[in-house]
This record gives structure tokens, sequence and C-alpha cells, in this order.
């Protein structure tokens, strides 16, 4: 029996670390850079919150892209850029509500970055 058990631990710690070293994958529909911690999300098109090591111009670059992509276009009116930050809204989501970008440069070489869907 403590054989087993044993075996058991150590098929499920080889796992894990098989799964670490695969990379993290979240339960969110939107897109997200490599680079990514301290993720918050509840899954699927519930708003998520993480930080990532890409600068506030890689992430405005790599959303614009994503959201292109995906068919969205980005609302011009709502976007704001400042040295510091970086709020967009992108229009042609498929539940029919705008998709809200928001980011922050936290100067310490990352990025808090906000998206989320809203009936704007």
């Amino acid at each position: 029996m403590k054989t087993q058990t044993s075996r058991v631990v150590f098929l499920l710690l080889a796992g894990a670390l098989l799964l670490a070293a695969c990379g993290t994958s979240y339960d969110t529909n939107f897109p997200m850079p490599d680079s990514v911690s301290n993720f918050d999300g509840a899954g699927g098109d519930s708003p998520i919150n993480y930080q990532t090591e890409l600068s506030l111009d890689e992430v405005l670059a790599f959303y614009r892209a994503e959201f292109a992509s995906a068919g969205m276009t980005e609302r011009e009116i709502n976007t704001s850029i400042t040295d510091g930050a970086i709020s967009l809204v992108f229009d042609s989501h498929s539940s029919g509500e705008a998709v809200v970008l928001q980011a922050v440069d936290l100067g310490n070489g990352s990025t808090n970055v906000n998206v989320r869907l809203e009936d704007i």
C-alpha cells in the first residue's frame, strides 16, 4: 500500500511539473501574450486582470493586432494613450458588447492589464 501511495504521489508531482514546463493556460476567451503573471479571471468572457513583462507599447500593439484579426474595430474616440497608461474600446465582439482594454505601467518593468466586456 505504501509503495502504491508513493507511486501516485510521484505521478501527480511529475504531471504538475510537466504542465508547468509546457506553459500555463488560462480560462479566458480573451487573447493574452506569453508573458503573464498574477492572472485573475473567472473564465470565458468574464473580466481578466494580469501583469506582463511587456511594455505599454507592446501591450497596445498586441491587442490592436489580436482584436483586428478577430474582426473587431477600435473605437478611436475612446482611445486614450499617455506615457503611463492606455485605455481602448473595441467594437464587434460576438456578445454585442464592447471590449474595454486598460493597461498601466507599474514602473517596475511590468504592466498591469485589464480586459472586460461593457455595454457602452
